[in-house]
C-alpha cells in the first residue's frame, strides 16, 4: 500500500504537513504552516498511480535468483560463452513487467 504520506510528497515535494496512523484508522493528515491542502481525491488519485507504477517490483524481488546464484551464473557464461545470467534475468522481467 503506498501511503497518503508518499503520495504528498509525489505530488509536492516541499509540502507542510505531517502524517500519523492511528490504530484501526485510516492515516491522518496535518498540513501545516499555512499550506494549502491536497484534495483527498488527488491524493488517492496519485497513491492509485504509484502503486500501478511499483506493482511489478515485489514479483520480481521474490523471482529473481539470489545474488550468489547470479554471480555463479555470470561466471560460468563468461568460461562457457552462455547467457544463462541474461536469460534468468531476462525471463523474471518479462514475467513481471512494469505497468504501462
Amino acid at each position: 500500500m503506498i501511503s497518503k504520506f508518499d503520495a504528498i510528497i509525489a505530488i509536492d515535494p516541499n509540502a507542510s504537513f505531517e502524517t500519523r496512523q492511528e490504530p484501526n484508522e485510516e492515516e491522518v493528515i496535518t498540513w501545516l504552516n499555512g499550506y494549502t491542502p491536497i484534495a483527498d481525491d488527488v491524493i488517492a488519485a496519485k497513491q492509485e498511480e504509484l502503486r500501478l507504477a511499483t506493482a511489478h517490483i515485489a514479483p520480481r524481488k521474490s523471482s529473481y535468483p539470489s545474488i550468489l546464484e547470479q554471480l555463479d551464473m555470470q561466471y560460468w557464461d563468461q568460461v562457457n560463452g552462455t547467457t544463462t545470467w541474461k536469460d534468468a534475468i531476462a525471463k523474471v522481467k518479462s514475467d513481471n513487467p512494469k505497468s504501462e
